[in-house]
């Protein structure tokens, strides 16, 4: 389903926008083989046999005939570190649909909202030539409106900013030793930082599997005209985002050519992260948001 910025907008705050998100998401896992998934428990968790009976909620167990017990919103199951790269690239598309650096940002608004439910500990980095917001993982609610507001004030002033390399690798390594304890430390990066740096990159990644976080990496794209290149059949002049070069290109010409090297570049970092036990996931920005936030609950699963 292709993501209407206009519908998006109509929303005005991030906060509300990440709420219907989640809440159509959540009862589509009702709906579905998925439906298993604990995200409705915001408040009480399932009693564990040895554990003191002094939290147990007896009201509860007279209704549900379960139990369970209260949980208070400094108990937290995990520690998400989420880490939105801000290069100029990731303002791709300029053709009026959502960017990149947009779908991102407002899937780290939707899995705030998700981590919200589970009383988990969330924080937030973005980077670009160097590390432009990192916050450590909290879950009060002052926390939670301090996030949504930085996402909102970057979504506001993005177009002032988008002529930005950035140096993904050295910002994962800072990341990998701000985030003091173990942690998810969720990427959104289309990874078109410098193809020649693939090895230094996954040396940064590596560095926070060393360090005992778990690491998904969501691989933005926008696939019809990053990796298909469903371009019209006419001239184009292409600008390079990070450098401003620019190149005129007949489409029909280099197609074959382009789709085969690129296929080749993704499977290879796919390849790659699968070596070095990273999650690689696609993230189409033509599809909706809850392809992320599955793949958020399936790797969560695999945690506990």
């Amino acid at each position: 389903m292709e993501i209407n910025r206009l519908k998006l907008a109509q929303f005005g705050n991030i906060e509300l926008l990440a709420k219907q998100v989640v809440e159509g998401f959540i009862t589509g896992l009702h709906k579905s083989p998925f439906h298993g998934f604990s995200v409705e428990f915001a408040e009480h968790r399932l009693y564990n046999k040895g554990e003191s009976t002094r939290h147990i909620d007896w009201k509860l167990y007279g209704r549900s005939d379960k139990l369970f017990t209260k949980k208070y919103e400094e108990e937290t199951n995990l520690r998400c570190q989420i880490v939105i790269d801000g290069s100029s690239s990731m303002y791709f598309p300029q053709n009026g649909s959502i960017t990149k650096y947009e779908f991102s940002v407002y899937a780290a608004a939707s899995f705030i909202e998700l981590l919200k439910k589970q009383r988990d500990a969330i924080g937030l980095s973005i980077i670009t030539d160097k590390i432009e917001l990192h916050t450590q993982a909290k879950s009060s609610p002052a926390h939670h409106r301090y996030l949504y507001s930085e996402l909102e004030k970057r979504l506001i002033s993005y177009e002032e900013s988008n002529k930005k390399n950035t140096d993904i690798v050295q910002s994962l390594h800072d990341i990998a030793e701000l985030s003091h304890r173990r942690s998810l430390i969720v990427i959104f990066s289309d990874l078109l930082d410098d193809p020649s740096k693939a090895d230094e990159l996954f040396q940064a990644v590596e560095h926070m599997r060393h360090n005992k976080h778990e690491v998904i990496l969501f691989h933005v794209v926008d696939q019809k005209m990053e990796v298909d290149f469903e371009l019209g059949n006419r001239p184009y002049n292409l600008v390079d985002m990070e450098t401003g070069e620019r190149m005129k290109i007949q489409p029909a010409e280099i197609k074959e050519e382009y789709t085969k090297s690129i296929k080749k570049y993704f499977d290879e970092l796919a390849l790659r992260s699968l070596n070095n036990r990273i999650d690689f996931m696609p993230a189409d920005i033509n599809e909706g948001f809850d392809q992320v936030l599955l793949r958020y609950l399936l790797k969560r699963q695999k945690l506990f």
